[in-house]
């Protein structure tokens, strides 16, 4: 048996806490965030209550002065306890409570914490190359919120049912002007005669916790690492690509269609950043 939190409470997964006047199941109004728990502690937490936080005031949320990292880490460990949990996937959502669209009751934040166990390992560079497709029914805006892992997530929801009708890992969004964005559930790099290269914020992605960990960590041990725009063409003609999260770290892209990408730099760097920051890299 599985238990989650609302706010503060436990319950059972089988039993509900919203009901059908919740504006974040009307309306998907909130956001969340997605930590790795190891070792009794969670792994990067003050930049992911950095982009939490940063987020809710980007969703115009009413923050007590109560509500704060330390009480949701508290209610965190909480709910790990209760799972039995020894390495875990969190999942924090805050939502918005009951309310049309234009009168909701308050801006209060309401959260709901799940936790999930997770494989031994799992930071392990893969050694079969994943392959992707590249999703085209839906355009990621680069809008004010498109950085924000809000609860708006549709056009990530059919990317990733799309890579698995496609039998692949999975799959590339684009932006609305037509360039590389991220994945389904990454961001996405490509390595071309030893640079580094990753979508920037303005290209719509989200401002991952693992992307802002590498981007400051990796020109430490010598490599190039740069933000800019990235073509399907540029991407295809990578030497090599990967994706990275909080929970995975980096996964090795073997191939996106028909292109095919090596990894001897991919293992190179991973093999740097074990040796530099094993708190992160396991």
């Amino acid at each position: 048996m599985s238990y989650y939190n609302f706010n503060g409470k436990l319950f059972q997964d089988q039993e509900p806490a919203l009901g059908p006047n919740s504006r974040a199941v009307r309306y998907g109004d909130g956001l969340f965030e997605t930590i790795k728990y190891r070792n009794g502690r969670l792994l990067l937490e003050e930049e992911h209550f950095d982009r939490l936080w940063h987020g809710m005031k980007l969703l115009k949320f009413d923050i007590p002065a109560q509500f704060t990292p330390q009480q949701l880490k508290n209610e965190i460990e909480k709910t790990v306890q209760k799972n039995k949990h020894t390495s875990a996937r969190i999942r924090m959502a805050i939502l918005r409570g009951d309310g049309g669209m234009f009168d909701p009751k308050n801006h209060f934040p309401n959260y709901i914490i799940q936790s999930w166990q997770l494989p031994e390992k799992i930071e392990l560079l893969n050694s079969n190359g994943l392959t992707l497709s590249i999703y085209r029914d839906g355009w990621k805006s680069c809008d004010a919120f498109c950085n924000v892992k809000h609860n708006n997530y549709l056009c990530y929801c059919m990317a990733a049912l799309y890579a698995k009708e496609q039998f692949c890992n999975d799959a590339l969004l684009l932006n609305n002007y037509g360039r590389i964005c991220d994945s389904s559930i990454a961001n996405v790099y490509m390595i071309k005669d030893n640079r580094i290269y990753t979508p920037s914020l303005q290209e719509g992605c989200i401002a991952g916790v693992m992307r802002k960990f590498l981007i400051e960590h990796l020109p430490l041990l010598g490599y190039t690492i740069e933000e800019t725009q990235i073509t399907e063409e540029m991407i295809n003609t990578a030497d090599e690509v990967f994706i990275s999260n909080s929970i995975f770290n980096i996964r090795w892209v073997g191939h996106i269609g028909s292109y095919e990408f090596a990894n001897k730099k991919i293992i190179d760097m991973v093999n740097a950043l074990h040796e530099a920051y094993p708190e992160v890299f396991y």
